[in-house]
């Protein structure tokens, strides 16, 4: 059988909500290039911003989503996300998600450009914990089929059109067909060197789709996390933005703060503000995250899974000043959809971090990515249709190109460093240029040679990087996360 109602690509947080809410419409088929539980979401830290406190309000909520966003927002669409929050950590706590709390209240957190506590977490492992629960509830699902190391090679699309999905499983093409297909295949963070995104976040959604004919939009707006751990030869971990709502602090090569002298709201100033400052003191030697002037106690409750992953490289959160830098993070741009998750392309839908639905403007307030996922993916349902397959148009499946291409580890390398270096944290037009004719190379010289994950994915990589580029070479103004000099 290769026809199914609705065709979801990811297994993340807003792929598997959605299947939960359309599973009664018709037969639904999740397609994940790894194992289920292996998704952004599942390295989620911090928590959802909802306004869950009665001294809190949706009009606070908005106006730090707008400064964090630099105003660049989608006005309709951030006041549409968080009006909506509230029944949705409702809906999770019903699907079994147990947020933390104290005497039967739940217990917010602060973090960057929030004014008011309002994150809801589980200790330190919200989305690992959200992402077992919407697993096992989908997994009693009778109408949902779970294909994992299933790799989307490319969309079925004519006429702007989409009619199904090309796809790689057991080292075989097959072409699938739906009345719909939803991108929700997350972030894109290995076209950079330095990431807090899993390995499996490559870009394949946007690459995808764009192949197709699917505008994108807001591209150039790259987040970087001002606080992943950096020890040389080490793989960066991420040390949430809920340390700094706790108290931690930033602190350079002397041993002091530095944030005042950049921002009044110091360490809770929005990310893309954070990033920039600690990139310039990195100039000058280490910078460091101290929490060790809290209780040990507090901190080991707050924070288990970061304190016991700090442990593991021999360095302990309660006693120690913790060596950090940026890292790219989060893609606040995207595929454009309206507030339903449509494309431009009939039948194609997308939504969390692979979408621009234009809530997080030009730069994300922490926590607000969660609630997107969740909020966008249930409200598509009140526009996609199950329709009937009859008759489809013939697709070709793919053939590689056997040519002399550079190795997809030499490519990879190649974008990874040259994305870094020049379409970071701090950009100028001379490095755009040069990134731009050096990544138009590599995209003509490689081809995919054999059916294999890697090959596709160096194809997508070098394709993601190409409309960051572009776009950021279209704006030649500094906003939120593109900062130009």
């Amino acid at each position: 059988m290769n026809k199914y109602d609705f065709i979801i690509v990811g297994s993340g947080i807003s792929g598997l909500n959605f299947a939960l809410n359309i599973a009664n419409k018709g037969r639904v088929l999740v397609v994940t290039k790894k194992k289920i539980i292996d998704s952004s979401t599942n390295y989620a830290q911090g928590g959802i911003a909802a306004v869950l406190d009665k001294l809190d309000n949706f009009n606070k909520h908005i106006k730090d989503t707008f400064v964090a966003g630099s105003y660049h927002n989608n006005k309709k669409a951030v006041n549409f996300m968080i009006k909506k929050g509230p029944k949705l950590i409702d809906r999770l706590l019903n699907l079994g998600v147990k947020f933390s709390n104290e005497q039967n209240k739940l217990q917010l957190a602060k973090e960057g450009g929030h004014s008011m506590r309002r994150i809801a977490h589980v200790g330190d492992r919200t989305g690992h914990s959200i992402e077992k629960v919407l697993i096992s509830n989908v997994q009693k699902n009778k109408n949902i089929t779970i294909w994992e190391n299933t790799f989307a090679i490319d969309l079925l699309v004519k006429n702007s059109t989409c009619y199904g999905l090309q796809i790689l499983r057991n080292g075989e093409v097959k072409n699938l067909f739906s009345s719909a297909v939803i991108l929700a295949t997350g972030g894109l963070g290995q076209v950079y060197k330095h990431t807090s995104n899993p390995s499996i976040s490559t870009g394949d959604g946007i690459a995808i789709a764009t192949r197709a004919g699917a505008k994108t939009e807001d591209m150039e707006f790259v987040q970087f996390h001002p606080t992943v751990l950096n020890l040389p030869q080490k793989k960066r971990f991420l040390l949430s933005e809920a340390l700094r709502g706790e108290g931690a602090v930033l602190k350079n090569y002397q041993g002091k703060r530095f944030m005042k002298k950049y921002d009044k709201r110091e360490e809770l100033a929005p990310r893309d503000i954070v990033s920039r400052a600690i990139f310039k003191e990195l100039k000058k030697g280490p910078v460091y995250l101290d929490i060790s002037h809290k209780p040990a106690s507090r901190i080991r409750k707050r924070f288990p899974y970061i304190t016991k992953e700090l442990k593991k490289r021999g360095l302990d959160l309660t006693k120690q000043k913790i060596p950090i830098s940026p890292a790219m993070h989060y893609m606040c741009g995207g595929i454009k959809v309206n507030l339903h998750g449509q494309s431009n392309i009939k039948n194609l839908y997308a939504f969390g971090e692979v979408a621009c639905t234009g809530v997080h403007g030009a730069n994300r307030l922490a926590s607000n990515s969660l609630l997107e996922a969740i909020v966008f993916s249930n409200q598509i349902i009140k526009s996609v249709e199950v329709k009937k397959i009859s008759t489809v148009p013939k697709f070709k499946k793919f053939k590689p190109k056997k040519c002399k291409c550079p190795s997809s580890k030499y490519v990879k390398s190649v974008v990874k460093k040259v994305m870094w270096d020049n379409v970071g944290i701090v950009r100028n037009v001379d490095d755009l240029k040069k990134t731009l004719e050096k990544l138009k190379k590599l995209d003509e010289k490689y081809k995919v040679q054999i059916l294999n994950q890697t090959d596709f994915e160096t194809r997508n990589i070098i394709q993601t990087a190409l409309l960051i580029t572009k776009a950021a070479l279209k704006r030649k103004k500094s906003l939120g996360c593109h900062f130009i000099i």
